[in-house]
């Protein structure tokens, strides 16, 4: 065996969602965000095209982030829409975290690659970056939400037209004790076909 496949399995497992109202104050420094995002770039990508973006919110950063996606809901839902526990939760939580990435699907201009098979690629990032997180003992949590998907979004992310938000991925040591999970076991799961 190449790997120890028993701690890979143990990351893959122990991969949890950790909401940023349950992260300390602690800050993830830097120089492990990079570590994170040079883990997603790893994911697999058809025909290479590597579509995955990021753009990291961090310190004063957070406090810009938390205002327009606060200020967004507000704009687009009016009256009995309007929630104010769904208005207080996007303005807290990116306060709450040590840093706060936007993971963006940048479009293959060419279209050579389907928009599906790209935004598959940026999810394996993502995933790639839950494990990284896992490995450290850092929470992390994709968000996603209708307000990602807005073209105002993508202004404020000064992303092109054509490309994706596929989610914010919030970053913070967890002052909690580490969750624990389940899953449906393989026979629920898997069908065989050998003939």
């Amino acid at each position: 065996m190449k790997y120890n496949l028993s701690e890979i399995t143990e990351v893959i497992k122990n991969r949890r969602t950790i909401y940023p109202e349950m992260y300390s104050s602690r800050k993830v420094h830097k120089e492990i965000i990079e570590d994170i995002l040079n883990n997603a770039i790893w994911a697999p990508t058809h025909g290479n095209t590597q579509p995955w973006r990021f753009k990291v919110f961090m310190d004063n950063g957070l406090n810009k982030l938390s205002t327009f996606q606060s200020n967004l809901y507000q704009e687009l839902n009016s009256g009995s829409d309007f929630k104010e526990l769904k208005f207080k939760k996007l303005k807290e939580r990116p306060l709450r975290a040590s840093a706060v990435i936007a993971v963006c699907m940048k479009r293959d201009e060419r279209l050579k690659i389907l928009e599906i098979e790209e935004i598959e690629a940026v999810a394996c990032a993502i995933q790639n970056m839950h494990l990284t997180c896992t490995a450290y003992g850092i929470g992390g949590f994709w968000s996603t939400s209708k307000l990602i998907y807005s073209q105002k979004t993508n202004a404020f992310l000064e992303i092109d037209q054509m490309d994706k938000c596929l989610g914010l991925f919030y970053v913070g040591y967890p002052e909690v004790p580490w969750p624990k999970g389940q899953r449906k076991p393989i026979e629920y799961v898997t069908e065989w076909v050998e003939s």
